[in-house]
């Protein structure tokens, strides 16, 4: 790899690392500067290296969001917990589903997200704690835990955009918390994930390591900023990251089509 190719994916990390810890979504970035910068990386190789550099970020993100807001653990625990395992099985099947199979799933998915939040403007603009029963909570983890980890496994951009909806709208969480229930599920998925694809080879782990360097100085940054500035800037991260996901897939199926 040429200095400029590390120099431009380095600088890529540490802006996905912003993003992550904002409100996810920093696959969206990282994954394909690094199959630009390394063109010949197989495919799984470039996954489980973008999950060595997002595990680091997502990780410092956590712990900064931790040691300064309250977290519901009743709700990021168990789902935390339960991404581990779910987003290892994913791990193990990618490559196993075409891209054209379920890029047109996840395009309508994250089209009805900004319709959601667009038509919506209060949605987790503050904290709706009756929404938290035990009914909500059982779904909210099964789909975080489950659902959303091994879709992270599987293919993984949007993973945390997907995990800070999910809070928000099940068990009203307000968006700057349920940023930060998503960075300790985000963990968990992306540790799951880096543990089955580093037993399988599909890690680079020298160009990794720089790389989460990066995403930690990034999500730092990131964690900090959306703290001090609240649910609203959360908002309008979460819908700019959205917007683009789905103008990067919808270019990606008019491509193949």
């Amino acid at each position: 790899m040429d200095p400029f190719s590390l120099s431009t994916l380095l600088a890529a990390a540490a802006v996905a690392g912003w993003v992550d810890a904002v409100v996810g979504g920093g696959g969206l970035l990282l994954l394909p500067a690094l199959l630009v910068a390394a063109p010949g990386l197989p495919v799984a190789t470039a996954l489980g290296t973008n999950k060595l550099a997002a595990i680091a970020g997502t990780s410092t993100a956590a712990v900064t969001y931790a040691r300064r807001t309250k977290i519901d653990w009743r709700v990021a625990g168990p789902s935390a917990g339960l991404a581990v395992v779910a987003a290892g099985v994913g791990a193990a099947l990618a490559g196993a589903v075409p891209a054209r199979a379920y890029r047109p799933v996840v395009l309508v998915v994250l089209l009805s997200v900004a319709v959601f939040v667009l038509l919506r403007p209060n949605l987790g603009v503050v904290s709706r704690p009756e929404r938290r029963t035990r009914g909500r909570v059982v779904v909210a983890v099964a789909v975080a835990g489950v659902g959303i980890a091994l879709y992270d496994g599987l293919i993984g951009p949007g993973t945390g955009t997907f995990l800070v909806l999910a809070f928000t709208a099940l068990v009203g969480a307000d968006f700057l918390h349920g940023s930060a229930m998503a960075k300790l599920v985000n963990a968990g998925t992306n540790f799951g994930a880096l543990v089955v694809f580093g037993l399988t080879g599909h890690v680079w782990w020298l160009l990794g390591a720089a790389m989460a360097v990066c995403n930690i100085a990034g999500a730092v940054l990131g964690a900090r900023m959306a703290l001090r500035r609240g649910s609203g800037f959360v908002r309008v991260v979460l819908l700019v990251v959205v917007l683009a996901l789905v103008a990067k897939l919808g270019y990606d199926q008019w491509r193949s089509a």
